[in-house]
């Protein structure tokens, strides 16, 4: 009996979009630091939106789930695999994630939503040979919902500056940089740079530790463990909200820091969101 309600929830989660799979081969980025050659390198702009997958049929998240996108939304697209963000504009990281985690989708917020592509994880050609690849796709497809995110030849170390500095006054996130001769791997590759003013990682939340004073009765921090087995405390960067019901005990969360102590751990790490891509628990 048991096992029969079991596969009848399984079969649930499948018609609802919540069937979690492992999740795709995504090639992931590095940090710049100053000094890297960068000859050879495109730079495009650091999108704040979710990752998205498409498969050829479905958009997948980095997590492994499908993504429930109107049937409009992807009509058109080709059956190529292709890497990139679903977004909705600078700051709008909050909107675009509950938009894109709904089980059934809301037509409106996803007539605000984009995605921008950057990548072709099949081709096996070079990244400057997948540019021409990705715009032949977005000229070809009749899909009006996606589009190729710019990409211009990087030069100095300074010139990329000048650029963050512009990205991050109009309230972007920062800067990325492919190399042109690479080719699309799984995994973290010095191929793939992300470039911003602090550096980004992600912990896992194993605990807590109690507000005092004006937090009295709400956390005060969270204890969370890096992928390396590292414990710390992330203590900053938290609403009251957010300290009156915090991420739940094993919760994937994206804090920034600036620099390592001798130790090895993030200097003035400080919480920026819970990783979700998980979609929301609706009737």
């Amino acid at each position: 009996m048991k096992s029969r309600q079991g596969l009848a929830i399984i079969g649930l989660w499948i018609m609802a979009g919540w069937c979690l799979a492992q999740g795709p081969a995504l090639q992931l980025a590095q940090t710049y630091q100053q000094g890297m050659a960068l000859e050879g390198y495109w730079v495009s702009e650091k999108l704040d939106g979710v990752r998205a997958y498409w498969n050829g049929e479905h958009l997948i998240s980095k997590g492994g789930y499908v993504i429930n996108a109107p049937a409009w939304f992807v009509r058109g697209y080709p059956s190529t695999p292709m890497d990139g963000e679903l977004w909705m504009g600078r700051g709008r990281f909050s909107a675009v994630s509950a938009a894109v985690r709904r089980v059934q989708p809301n037509a409106e917020e996803w007539r605000h939503i984009r995605y921008k592509v950057f990548d072709l994880p099949a081709s096996g050609a070079p990244f400057s040979q997948r540019i021409q690849q990705m715009k032949a796709l977005a000229s070809a497809s009749n899909g009006y919902t996606f589009s190729v995110i710019e990409q211009q030849p990087a030069s100095s170390h300074a010139a990329l500056l000048q650029r963050l500095d512009k990205v991050m006054a109009a309230g972007g996130e920062g800067l990325m940089l492919h190399h042109g001769d690479s080719l699309y791997q799984a995994g973290r590759s010095d191929a793939v740079l992300k470039v911003k003013t602090y550096q980004d990682a992600e912990a896992v939340v194993i605990g807590y530790t109690a507000g005092k004073g004006k937090y009295r009765g709400m956390m005060g921090a969270l204890v969370v463990e890096r992928a390396d087995g590292r414990q710390f405390k992330l203590g900053t960067g938290f609403t009251d909200k957010q300290r009156k019901a915090p991420p739940p005990l094993g919760a994937t969360v994206t804090y920034k820091y600036f620099g390592k102590t001798a130790t090895g751990l993030p200097r003035f790490a400080r919480f920026l969101r819970i990783r979700r891509d998980e979609p929301l628990a609706e009737p």
